[in-house]
């Protein structure tokens, strides 16, 4: 690829992060502008989170922005400069902003100009108003209260809700968890222009049924009072709410696709890998994972095999081009390599971070994970590699809880599955289990996922059949890697109009599209263009009440990528990873003090 088409590539469509950027710059940046006027943006922790997932500080000059503070600290006053103050509406932010104009002769700067990330409650607004009114040139709120993750994954940067939405210690009645959540997704939709007809999973805890009414009534009043105040009706997308116990396999499987590999099995804290290589002398160096490495794009939902085969090419084949242009020695190709060598090198370093990633996540893979994914695969999925069925699930089991290079967490995965495996097992039987691997402390990594709603001790009588699942077995993979999430199902499903009705009920009128008339029409036309008539330009968004994986982030582009003219998102309240999950499970029992913060800046 060329540098300039590198370049572009890099700076594409990135979806809901360049939707998120276009609508800050339109109301934020630009409702403030004012040319050759440099200004100071003051941010909390979230909208710094949300400012840095979107956009560089590049991006920020070009907006006139010169200085980035936070808004809770103190700072030196600049009282000849304009601040932008971008903050979430909670009392300790609107207090950092007060606190900046407590009177005239000491305010911080000139005036303020303030965009709340949401609705800002009256009991605030009031307080703010009869502070420091004098000092605020705008006060606006903007509608994004959401981090997009990717181009097409979004999160609510709530991973306590977790413990909100699935513990039975917490008073769910005085609770405003859904609410919050519901204000949240609501600005998804306003960010998208999108008023969704919304479903949600039926079989399941109360949350995602509880929060789908909530959602409804939200938009229903969002598309009432909008800044046009026209009432919007809905459009040609779908928005499916689904708690997390939905499917607990993908939850604590060993995934063996690039990204989820490599996130479950080395350190990346803040999409931050840290790394050694021969060059840097044994010094560690850093790298962020993210989209606007055009790279990891196109390597991060590959197999890891795939991605070993990858990377060595692409090195080659960047060490080759150098080479020629090299060989000639005219002051013209001199120039050329001059200008080509930053993008050589920028290319080079990318590959060696990535190498490096896939090395790492083979070497853990090579040491245990290896004889653990078999025994995982043949446990998910009931039958193993040849197709013949699992007939004595334990007896798959057992090598795993004797093998001492296991750790226990590795363990408990495999004796969820095994549960997950059989709909719940006997008490007797996981009280043996508990003892004979000696995870007395850790049990309730077992024993909680009964608040999922998910089956863990039933009686042998009771034991429901596995439900049953798409047939995919035509499709070639790996044999560690026959495992394919739930969602994806259910993604197809939807498209395709094949969701039961009574399974995913709707909490308002269907949009036209959806409501089965075009499984009519689909009898009369050819498939594709049924599909493309039915979808032009909708969206199919999907929610997960408690957490993510990164296999089901996967699995919204493979099917946008396959049904070309719907595309998917996926958001949750946070992204997931399985040891983080088991902590979270375990905690479900144990009981918080009332002043616990769960929320940013609460």
């Amino acid at each position: 690829m060329a540098p300039a088409a590198a370049a572009a590539a890099a700076s594409g469509d990135r979806g809901l992060k360049s939707l998120v950027w276009q609508k800050l710059k339109s109301t934020v940046f630009d409702d403030c502008r004012k040319e050759e006027e440099w200004k100071i943006i003051l941010l909390d922790d979230f909208t710094t989170r949300l400012l840095s997932s979107c956009g560089k500080m590049t991006d920020l000059l070009a907006e006139g922005i010169t200085v980035v503070e936070n808004v809770y600290k103190n700072r030196e006053p600049v009282p000849h400069m304009k601040a932008i103050y971008l903050i979430t509406p909670t009392a300790k932010s609107v207090d950092g902003l007060i606190n900046d104009f407590v009177n005239k002769s000491s305010s911080k700067y000139k005036a303020a100009y303030v965009y709340f990330t949401d609705f800002c409650d009256d009991k605030l607004f009031n307080k703010m108003k009869s502070s420091c009114s004098k000092a605020i040139r705008r006060c606006k709120e903007i509608n994004i209260n959401f981090i997009p993750y990717e181009s097409q994954v979004f999160t609510l940067d709530v991973p306590n809700a977790f413990y909100r939405c699935y513990s039975p210690c917490v008073d769910k009645t005085n609770d405003n968890v859904m609410d919050q959540i519901a204000e949240q997704i609501v600005t998804l939709c306003a960010t998208l222009e999108e008023n969704p007809g919304v479903r949600y999973r039926s079989k399941s805890v109360e949350n995602a049924n509880k929060l789908a009414q909530l959602v409804e009534k939200k938009l229903e009043n969002y598309y009432k009072m909008d800044e046009r105040s026209q009432v919007k009706g809905k459009t040609h997308s779908q928005l499916l709410i689904i708690d997390r116990g939905f499917d607990p396999v993908s939850a604590v499987l060993h995934e063996l696709t690039f990204q989820a590999m490599a996130y479950d099995l080395l350190p990346i804290e803040n999409d931050t890998y840290k790394y050694k290589t021969e060059s840097t002398n044994g010094k560690e160096r850093e790298a962020i994972l993210e989209e606007d490495d055009d790279l990891w794009v196109k390597i991060r939902h590959k197999h890891i095999a795939d991605v070993l085969e990858e990377i060595p090419k692409l090195m080659k084949e960047v060490s080759s081009k150098r080479k020629a242009t090299e060989g000639k020695l005219s002051l013209s190709s001199l120039a050329q390599l001059m200008k080509k060598m930053p993008y050589f090198r920028k290319q080079i370093t990318k590959q060696v971070v990535h190498l490096n990633l896939a090395e790492d996540c083979m070497n853990k893979f090579k040491g245990n994970i290896e004889k653990l994914c078999k025994v995982e695969q043949d446990l998910a999925l009931g039958t193993d590699a040849e197709g013949q069925k699992v007939k004595d699930p334990m007896r798959v089991l057992l090598p795993v809880l004797l093998n001492k290079n296991h750790d226990s967490y590795d363990k408990i995965r495999a004796i969820l599955l095994y549960i997950f495996s059989t709909n719940g097992t006997t008490q007797e039987n996981l009280d043996k289990l508990i003892q004979n691997v000696q995870i007395e402390n850790d049990s309730d990594m077992i024993k909680n996922w009964k608040f999922l709603g998910v089956p863990v001790v039933t009686t042998s009588a009771s034991q429901q059949r596995r439900p049953s699942r798409k047939d995919r077995s035509s499709v070639e993979t790996f044999q560690l890697s026959r495992w394919t999430p739930v969602i994806k199902d259910i993604m197809e499903d939807a498209i395709e109009n094949k969701l039961d009705s009574k399974e995913w009920p709707y909490c308002s009128q269907c949009p036209a599209p959806w409501n089965g008339s075009g499984a009519v029409s689909a009898r009369h036309k050819p498939k594709s263009s049924y599909l493309d008539d039915r979808k032009s330009g909708s969206k199919l968004i999907l929610f997960v009440v408690g957490g993510i994986t990164y296999s089901e982030m996967r699995c919204a582009y493979e099917v946008s990528q396959a049904y070309k003219s719907c595309e998917v998102i996926i958001g949750s309240t946070h992204i997931l990873t399985p040891r983080r999950l088991l902590d979270d499970v375990k905690a479900l029992s144990v009981p918080k003090s009332k002043d616990t913060v769960y929320f940013k800046n609460e």
